[in-house]
């Protein structure tokens, strides 16, 4: 849970009394060695002596998440903050359980108030991001993974996260185009691209074709083509299409190269 990654230490401000700071500290053991019950009790004889403090709400926050009673919670951590605006934990948990609940425009501005609060806090701009791709909005969810990664470089999770929404913003990115022009050249080409991967090298050429049809100057169409009829075998119509990437990009060392094997193989293949 979400709560457990945070911990729950939120201590009293202003000057209670010892004996409510040492309610409120075993509490917060109950709840930390797992024993919701007890804990909450504790926390609620708190209230019931008046001790209406942010760390006894946070902590009854808390623990409604762990038993995910998120529209309690989302009150208690209310109640919390109310008190203590600036306690980065609590934004975060109530932010949380709102994107629960489905609250995904309240989610969002709690959680980035939280990642302001919290600014080196991996598990705030991780349900930064869960809230944006529940609101599908693939750039600023891949913005907080990519800070994400950036934060916990040697978390392969969080580096699977970021390329997951990375493939999930370039299909939307194709949508957008698609909607916009839907005969646009680059969209055959990433057609051709994911054909390509796929192995269907003729449903692969005959997307590029389309590309060029679409917009015969743009640079990489006739380059994919190349190396599409280079996997067919088709060497004299590979080079015709890398010579004309190569009018396009004449300082293309990428081009250049793919040339050479084209060259390489149908020397190999001729003798």
């Amino acid at each position: 849970m979400l709560s457990s990654v945070l911990g729950c230490g939120l201590l009293a401000q202003g000057n209670p009394s010892p004996e409510i700071q040492s309610k409120i500290a075993s509490g917060i053991e109950l709840l930390k060695s797992g024993d919701l019950d007890n804990a909450e009790r504790a926390f609620n004889s708190l209230l019931t002596q008046g001790a209406k403090s942010a760390p006894v709400f946070h902590n009854l926050g808390v623990i409604a998440q762990e038993r995910s009673k998120h529209r309690e919670a989302v009150t208690r951590f209310r109640e919390a903050l109310r008190l203590q605006p600036n306690y980065g934990p609590s934004r975060l948990l109530l932010g949380s359980s709102l994107l629960s609940l489905g609250k995904i425009t309240d989610a969002i501005g709690e959680l980035k108030r939280a990642t302001v609060l919290m600014p080196n806090e991996p598990a705030a701009r991780l349900e930064l991001a869960k809230a944006y791709e529940a609101d599908d909005n693939w750039i600023n969810a891949v913005e907080q993974l990519q800070k994400l990664v950036s934060l916990v470089p040697d978390n392969t999770e969080y580096s699977y996260q970021l390329g997951k929404a990375l493939t999930k913003l370039s299909g939307w990115s194709l949508r957008q185009i698609e909607l916009q022009n839907p005969n646009s050249a680059r969209l055959h080409q990433a057609l051709g691209q994911e054909y390509a991967i796929q192995e269907k090298y003729d449903e692969a050429l005959t997307a590029y074709q389309q590309a060029a049809q679409a917009d015969s100057k743009l640079p990489e169409i006739h380059l994919g083509m190349a190396l599409i009829l280079l996997q067919l075998k088709r060497f004299d119509e590979a080079l015709t299409q890398i010579d004309s990437e190569l009018q396009l990009m004449p300082e293309s060392k990428r081009a250049a190269d793919i040339k050479a094997r084209i060259e390489q193989e149908k020397t190999a293949t001729s003798r």
